[in-house]
């Protein structure tokens, strides 16, 4: 097992259970105790645990976002698959409004050489489309970033989505389901998915298949605001077809 496939399962597992041995944890992943007490060590650097005698707990609230540097680490190949069909959806010359999160930073680094005009919400989509330049014409809205999220939110990221219109946006989410629509663990974060949806003739849904089915906290929007869902082979079935029937196309690749 990779050293990012047994991070996520640790955080899983303390997710689930609030608190695990360094000896729970190794017969879980079948790694050493050794290896174990490396892993809490890194995920303690990142916030998601907090060591304690012979184990670690949790500091991730349910429903809590887990940090960029962890999600950035899971179902890669799943997302760079999504990413590729985003990016084929895309026509070149189109304007396009890209939100962030890691599954959205995989399509700036397809549209990073593509004849497009991009607008990112996120520090490290700005970056990755300025440095070095490409093809893409970058336009930067103000905002404040979200602390170690590098999300954009705030008046001035609102403020620049209203005073534009775009072809496409590309929104990722934390959470879709037919019942409750697309949800976003930030009420800010929600609001700034609800700006960029509204700002664009056609929304474009980035989600790998774990997703769908769950349920964040805060509200964006019913599914029925999607032109399009992009996801992997993994999102369960009953429910993409209860999207499908809401009117949204979705492709699984």
């Amino acid at each position: 097992m990779s050293n990012p496939d047994r991070h996520t399962l640790i955080a899983q597992a303390l997710g689930d259970a609030g608190s695990a041995t360094v000896q729970e944890l190794a017969e879980l992943t079948g790694a050493s105790e050794m290896t174990i007490r490396r892993d809490l060590d890194a995920l303690a650097a990142q916030g998601v645990l907090e060591r304690v005698r012979g184990g670690a707990r949790t500091l991730l609230l349910r429903g809590e976002e887990p940090p960029f540097a962890l999600r950035a680490r899971e179902a890669v190949d799943a997302k760079r698959r999504i990413a590729a069909e985003i990016s084929s959806l895309i026509a070149d010359g189109e304007t396009v409004v890209l939100d962030s999160g890691t599954t959205c930073l995989e399509v700036a680094r397809l549209l990073h050489q593509r004849p497009v005009t991009v607008m990112p919400l996120s520090l490290q989509a700005v970056h990755l489309l300025s440095d070095p330049p490409g093809a893409a014409a970058l336009m930067v809205p103000g905002g404040r970033p979200r602390a170690a999220e590098g999300a954009l939110t705030g008046p001035l990221t609102l403020a620049s989505l209203a005073a534009l219109r775009f072809d496409t946006a590309v929104i990722g989410c934390c959470g879709l389901s037919a019942a409750d629509g697309l949800t976003a663990y930030d009420l800010d974060d929600a609001a700034v998915k609800k700006a960029a949806i509204a700002a664009a003739r056609r929304t474009l849904l980035a989600a790998d298949g774990n997703k769908l089915g769950r349920t964040a906290f805060a509200h964006v929007g019913p599914t029925g605001l999607l032109h399009t869902l992009v996801t992997d082979t993994t999102a369960p079935t009953d429910e993409l077809t209860a999207i499908e029937a809401t009117g949204t196309a979705v492709m699984a690749v």
